[in-house]
């Protein structure tokens, strides 16, 4: 069994012991932070009103001129909001290379007939996966039978957008290890507010009730098909508090074919058997022997989890008796991802392992023991995932930019206590590049209890992905469930590792994209991307539409800051709250290294980051504007001082900081872009965007900071606020608003960092 809910409960992230870094602890005046004057702009549009609100925390005032435009739904504000965004797409339509690139990204769209990801492989070789075909808008829910059957089509969220005028997707899918049940839970105009459906996959027959309030996609089912486990958001009563969204969730086990009335909560909350904060996300999954429950606790968006279990006999529907639950590994473990086999948990820990190692508890102990049984410790290698199927344990590691594939076979039966580990043996794979078993990047589900192997996406930063299957022996065969396209492999592509140094000496690790016949001149316009929050690291991967840019000449760096796990935990660690200062700073050596390789210059170089990258590039730009010529923030966290009076603000906090403590505001002070922008300076080219209906990072993060960039930059320069009205956080955007948004990114690139339509 593959424990698979961190993937949906971590989506609270906004896109996861150490040398700590003293915080910036300098006060910040009013003046900082209220503009004196607007900058010039266009007589046409409207100018955002000042309007300061002074907030005082531990003995330090911090002003915020546009608190009133939180309200997005106030006629002053919509109407700002509309007037800019309408501004903006005039402006965007007129650049240049605006239909050059769209031309470049549907040509290669077609170029690929479907893609597919989300792929789950059950006994018989029936597979249930999304697909999307060239040209379509949404991924539909499709089955079929052996890798040659026909596909069957079980579920089309274009229905939906034909009846309502409003797109929808499938925010996720989780499919019964027998492969005889999914559900999938839906959504419309990018809001992630989902209700899930269970169906069943022969007939495609729908059964019981729609859950509402299920986003996470928590789901499991019992083995023999009669029940299901899921979480559920709490009702909120009118006039509840925005930021009680995520709270109070509950575990609640019914019929699969029954009414939610008569479902049964097991867990959360308020009820007996574990007692849970109201901050806290339970999920429950049954194990495919029918023997446990494993309940998997999560604190918001922290990585490390709470795990319990309990025999899956102790769920009696028809009694209100508490279950029972024993604690297998409390926060202070550190696990992060575990899965199951043979009455044995095998658990991903970081406690004393920055590197990870891996732990084995046997639940037929009424102790389970926590044995060590994998550990990376003198290696570069960093454990990353793990899975088990039938035939054994899989491994996934990280070293450097490529990750390595290891198998332990085990014979049927749990291995015995204290029998010394199996020997680990690497498996050869086709490309050297990236895959992952567990996360965003994986198959779901990686591994299937009842069948020998794993399933994997694996591609490289110079070539496409594609679906491979590993056998019991380690032979690797691609399936060709994905489809190859004309220009999933270009030969022109070059990609470079490099590490750039840090002004504390760290070395911050990047990969450059280019051309392979482009002059290193220092002129070549620059695109630099990082992410760097919850452990997340930006792997090897190939992208179409990315060749776009860099088939006109340009060039696209990806680094790997303190914040992301590139190098383990403790890498992580020296990005976060107090330490995030690190982020950005070692962003800003990695475009002044840019420029040192003679790649580019400053007049040639942009930065890109979404969500909490979004940070990264906000205070990049605050702390080092000279450096670049055009910043681009999507569905940015850029005021991260009001950052947790928002839904998703609470879950946040352990990634974070709050603004409760003193050293909480101190570092959310120094990573809120919003806050560090300084009347009177040379900002360069900005274009900020985000879907008005974003669940993640409340809209008013770019509206607070568009308006506040316009009244501050001295420079001339634009700021241009990209708003798309039937999107969110960019999950479930359908294949047009993906295109024309990267259209509209690459043009505004391409016209301030200096690429002439004849590249």
């Amino acid at each position: 069994m593959q424990i698979t809910f961190a993937r949906t409960l971590a989506t609270l992230g906004l896109a996861l012991s150490s040398t700590w870094v003293a915080a910036q602890t300098a006060p910040v005046s009013p003046a900082a932070t209220t503009p004196a004057a607007a900058a010039p702009t266009s007589p046409a549009l409207p100018v955002a009103r000042i309007a300061p609100v002074t907030d005082t925390y531990f003995g330090t005032q911090v002003t915020d001129p546009y608190r009133y435009m939180e309200d997005i739904k106030a006629p002053e504000v919509a109407a700002w909001m509309k007037a800019h965004s309408d501004d903006t797409a005039r402006t965007l339509q007129a650049l240049p290379l605006r239909g050059a690139f769209l031309a470049d990204l549907e040509r290669f769209e077609k170029a690929v007939s479907s893609r597919v990801f989300d792929i789950w492989r059950a006994p018989g070789e029936r597979y249930v996966y999304m697909k999307r075909a060239a040209g379509a808008n949404a991924f539909k829910l499709v089955t079929r039978a052996g890798l040659q059957g026909e596909e069957r089509i079980l579920f089309d969220p274009d229905t939906l957008a034909k009846q309502t005028g409003k797109p929808h997707a499938i925010n996720y899918l989780v499919v019964s290890p027998d492969g005889k049940l999914a559900a999938y839970g839906v959504s419309e105009a990018g809001s992630e507010a989902a209700s899930a459906y269970v169906i069943d996959v022969a007939s495609g027959r729908q059964l019981g009730e729609p859950i509402p309030r299920a986003d996470f996609g928590a789901m499991s089912f019992t083995p023999d098909g009669r029940f299901m486990a899921y979480n559920q958001l709490a009702e909120l009563k009118p006039g509840a508090a925005a930021t009680e969204k995520y709270l109070n969730s509950r575990v609640w086990v019914r019929p699969v074919d029954g009414k939610n009335s008569i479902a049964r909560p097991i867990l959360g909350t308020g009820l007996p058997g574990i007692t849970l904060k109201p901050e806290q996300s339970p999920a429950v999954e049954f194990t495919a022997d029918g023997r446990w429950m494993i309940a998997t606790i999560y604190n918001g968006v922290q990585r490390e989890l709470q795990v319990y279990v309990a025999p899956q006999s102790a769920l009696r529907m028809r009694t209100a008796a508490p279950i029972r639950w024993r604690l297998l590994a409390d926060y202070a473990d550190q696990v992060v991802n575990l899965t199951y086999r043979e009455n044995q948990v095998f658990a991903l820990s970081l406690r004393k392992a920055p590197r990870g190692r891996i732990l084995r508890m046997d639940l037929l102990d009424s102790n389970p023991r926590r044995e060590a049984w994998v550990q990376v410790q003198e290696s570069q290698q960093v454990i990353t995932g793990l899975t088990a199927a039938r035939d054994g344990l899989y491994i996934e590691a990280r070293e450097g930019n490529v990750k390595r594939l290891y198998r332990q076979a085990m014979a049927a039966g749990a291995w015995p206590a204290r029998a010394a580990p199996p020997k680990v043996e690497p498996v050869a794979l086709p490309v050297a590049g990236n895959f992952a078993l567990n996360g965003f990047e994986s198959v779901w589900q990686a591994a299937n209890p009842l069948l020998p192997g794993v399933q994997i996406l694996l591609g490289g930063w110079t070539q496409a992905r594609q679906h491979y299957l590993v056998d019991e022996t380690g032979k690797v065969s691609n399936t060709g469930l994905q489809p190859s396209g004309s220009f999933d492999n270009p030969p022109e592509l070059v990609a470079t590792e490099t590490q750039c140094r840090a002004a504390d000496g760290a070395l911050v690790p990047m990969s450059v994209l280019h051309r392979r016949d482009i002059k290193l001149d220092g002129t070549n316009p620059t695109i630099l991307t990082a992410y760097a929050a919850y452990g997340m690291t930006i792997e090897p991967g190939f992208s179409a539409n990315r060749m776009a840019w860099i088939s006109r000449g340009g060039v696209w760096a990806f680094a790997n800051p303190r914040g992301s796990g590139v190098y383990g935990a403790q890498w992580y660690e020296a990005g976060k709250q107090a330490t995030k200062p690190n982020t950005w700073r070692d962003l800003i050596a990695c475009g002044e290294q840019l420029i040192n390789m003679k790649i580019t210059s400053k007049a040639n170089l942009g930065i890109v980051g979404g969500s909490a990258g979004g940070i990264t590039v906000g205070r990049a730009m605050t702390e080092r504007p000279d450096l670049f010529a055009a910043v681009v923030p999507q569905v940015g966290a850029l005021d991260m001082i009001r950052m947790e009076t928002t839904p998703n603000g609470v879950p946040n906090i352990p990634e974070f900081g709050s603004t409760a403590t003193e050293a909480g505001f101190r570092a959310l002070l120094a990573m809120s872009t919003y806050h560090q922008i300084k009347d009177g300076t040379p900002y360069p080219a900005v274009m900020l965007t985000h879907g008005v209906n974003d669940p993640r990072v409340e809209v008013w993060h770019t509206v607070k900071t568009a308006a506040r960039l316009k009244a501050a930059t001295s420079s001339g320069q634009p700021v241009l606020v990209r708003l798309d009205y039937a999107a969110g956080h960019g999950i479930g955007n359908t294949g047009a608003q993906q295109r024309n948004e990267t259209a509209d990114t690459l043009a505004f690139f391409a016209r301030y960092l200096g690429m002439r339509a004849a590249q």
